[in-house]
Formats: C-alpha cells, sequence, structure tokens
C-alpha cells in the first residue's frame, strides 16, 4: 500500500512471526503539523478489538514532542483495549529521544520487525557523533 500524503502506511503483516499485527509505516517528518493526521490514523487503528500494532519508524527523519505525544496516546488506547503497541527503530537518534525520555521503558522497540528480539536502548558507542547533544 503506498504512503498516504500524510506519510503513514498501514498493513497487515503476512508471512512475518508476528503475523496478527497491524503495521503503521510512518514517513518524513512527525512534528507538530503532521501529528494531528498521523493521530486521527493510529485512533482508527486503536478504536475497537485488541489492537495489536508495531510502528514503523525507520523513513522518519524528525520526530519532536507532539510525534512522541502520538505514539504515546496509541500506546495507551491499544493497552486499553489488551492490544499492544511496538516500534520499529534503526535510528540513533530516535533510539536516543527515546531513552532520554524514558519511553524505551513504556516501548517495545525493536530494530528489525517483531519476531527479533526486543532492543535494549542504550548509549552509542563512544566516539559515535549522532548529532543530539546530551
Amino acid at each position: 500500500m503506498p504512503a498516504t500524503s500524510d506519510g503513514l502506511t498501514a498493513h497487515r503483516t503476512a508471512g512475518r512471526p508476528a503475523c496478527r499485527d497491524t503495521v503503521v509505516e510512518l514517513h518524513g517528518e512527525i512534528d507538530i503539523l503532521t501529528a494531528p493526521s498521523v493521530t486521527a490514523r493510529l485512533d482508527a487503528l486503536t478504536s475497537a478489538g485488541q489492537p495489536h500494532l508495531v510502528v514503523d519508524l525507520r523513513s522518519v527523519t524528525f520526530m519532536d514532542c507532539s510525534g512522541l505525544a502520538t505514539l504515546c496516546r496509541a500506546r495507551r488506547r491499544a493497552l486499553n483495549l489488551g492490544g499492544r503497541l511496538g516500534l520499529v527503530v534503526d535510528d540513533l537518534r530516535l533510539l536516543r529521544l527515546l531513552r532520554l525520555t524514558r519511553l524505551s521503558e513504556a516501548f517495545e522497540v525493536y530494530d528489525n520487525f517483531p519476531g527479533l528480539p526486543v532492543m535494549t536502548v542504550t548509549e552509542p558507542p563512544p566516539g559515535l557523533d549522532i548529532g543530539v547533544p546530551a
């Protein structure tokens, strides 16, 4: 399914280990301008049943606090219905943002699709500049 104008694609997993998950691929910037449309789409996916979502953030180039709030809202809605929400993150800046806000403790964070072990979010190796001030 191609990405929509709001930078979001959702599809059911097929042939992956967590076959009942819906994968939500986010693209580009998730900020104060794009968060409302992403929130609306994630709300629709977490409105009924036991939503099992995996949000793929590998194509996200920037995320601000409104993007984090959108993810937290979706996680809370999924949990309230007996579901879950995991994140696929491979960008060191996003990983650090999750760690600094302690959201890495709240979300299941993967570096690839579920079925693989959950990542432990730690500091990058010494000397690796990830472009985010400490």
